[in-house]
C-alpha cells in the first residue's frame, strides 16, 4: 500500500480528489469571511462552525486513509468507539449492565482484529451470531432480570449500529487490490464518505430552498420530499463524477451506487433522529461545533457503509 510519503502518490487520483476537498473549503471559508464582513449584522457563526468542523474531519479523514492502512484501521476504530460511547450516554441503562457494556466495547478491537487478520468469515458473523448470544448469558449470571428485554435490546441494537455497521468502512483496506487497482481500497471509502456526507448537505440545502411537503414529519421534521429527491439528483450525479478517479465502476454501477448511497443515507440519518427524538435530545454530543456529537455527523453511515460494502463486494 502506497503512503503518504511516497512521491508518486501525490499523482493519484484520491490524492487530487482530497486536495480537491480542500480547495471546497478555502473556497468556502473565504466566503464566509467575506459575508461576515460585508454583513457584520447577520449572524453566521453556525456557518462558521461548520466549516471549521468539516475542515477537521477532511484533515483527519485523509491524514488516517494515506499514511497507513494500520494507522486507519485504528483511526476507524477509534471512530467506532466514541460512535458507541455516544450512543451508550444517550440510551438509558441499568447500573447492573456495566459488566455487559464493558464485553460491548470490548467487541470493537475484537471485531478490528478480524479486520487486520483479513478474517472475513469471522468479521461477518461474530457480532451478529456470537456476540448477539454472549451478552445476554453475562445478564443472566448478572442476575437483574427488571428491565432485561430493554437492556439487551438497547446494547444489541447499538453495536450492530455502531460496531458492525461502521466496521465495514474499515474492511475496504483489507479488500484485494485487484478489486480497485486506480485507488485501492482507500478510494472506495473517501467515495463512500464524500458521497455520503454531500448526500446530507444537499438535502438540508434543497430542503431549505424548496421543501414544503414533509416526508417524515414524525420523526424529523426539517425532512422533505424537495431535499429527499435534490439529495438523490446531486449525490447520482457525484458519484458519476468521482467514480472514474476512485473506483472501478461503471457508469451504470456509479448510478446505482450513488442511488443506494442517498436513499440508506436518510435512513440512517432519520433512524437516529427516531432515537434522538424518543429520548428527547436534540444533539448525541457536543465533539463537533455546529454539528452537535461524533454520531450526528456519521449517523447516514451506519447504513451507508455495510450497505455499500457488500454492494461493492458482491456486485
Amino acid at each position: 500500500m502506497q503512503t503518504i510519503l511516497d512521491m508518486n502518490v501525490w499523482a493519484s487520483p484520491l490524492v487530487q480528489v482530497l486536495l480537491g476537498i480542500f480547495v471546497l473549503l478555502i473556497i468556502a471559508s473565504i466566503v464566509n469571511g467575506l459575508l461576515k464582513r460585508s454583513k457584520p449584522e447577520k449572524n453566521f457563526s453556525e456557518i462558521g462552525d461548520r466549516i471549521r468542523s468539516w475542515w477537521f474531519m477532511a484533515i483527519v479523514f485523509s491524514i488516517a486513509t494515506l499514511i497507513h492502512e494500520n494507522i486507519s484501521l485504528v483511526f476507524f476504530a477509534f471512530l467506532t468507539y466514541l460512535a458507541l460511547k455516544e450512543y451508550f450516554s444517550m440510551v438509558p441503562t441499568r447500573r447492573a449492565d456495566r459488566k455487559v457494556l464493558f464485553f460491548a466495547y470490548l467487541s470493537i478491537p475484537i471485531q478490528f482484529l478480524w479486520i487486520y487478520m483479513e478474517w472475513y468469515g469471522m468479521f461477518i458473523i461474530f457480532i451478529p451470531i456470537y456476540m448477539f448470544l454472549f451478552l445476554p448469558i453475562v445478564m443472566v449470571f448478572i442476575g437483574q432480570t427488571k428491565g432485561f428485554l430493554k437492556s439487551i435490546g438497547a446494547i444489541h441494537w447499538g453495536i450492530m449500529l455502531m460496531v458492525f455497521g461502521l466496521s465495514h468502512l474499515a474492511y475496504f483496506l483489507a479488500l484485494p487490490e485487484a478489486m480497485n487497482p486506480l485507488a485501492g481500497g482507500a478510494g472506495f471509502i473517501i467515495y463512500l464518505v464524500i458521497l455520503t456526507q454531500l448526500n446530507d448537505v444537499s438535502q438540508f440545502l434543497f430542503g431549505k430552498m424548496f421543501g414544503k411537503r414533509k416526508i417524515v414529519p414524525a420523526v424529523s421534521p426539517n425532512k422533505t420530499w424537495a431535499g429527499f429527491l435534490g439529495g438523490i439528483g446531486v449525490t447520482v450525479l457525484l458519484a458519476l463524477l468521482l467514480a472514474p478517479l476512485l473506483t472501478p465502476f461503471t457508469w451504470v454501477a456509479a448510478i446505482g451506487s450513488g442511488v443506494l448511497i442517498s436513499i440508506f443515507g436518510f435512513i440512517g440519518d432519520v433512524n437516529i433522529s427516531a432515537l434522538k427524538r424518543d429520548i428527547g435530545i436534540k444533539d448525541s454530543g457536543k465533539a463537533l461545533p455546529g454539528h452537535g456529537g461524533i454520531l450526528d455527523r456519521i449517523d447516514s453511515l451506519t447504513y451507508t457503509a455495510p450497505l455499500f460494502f457488500h454492494f461493492t463486494n458482491f456486485f
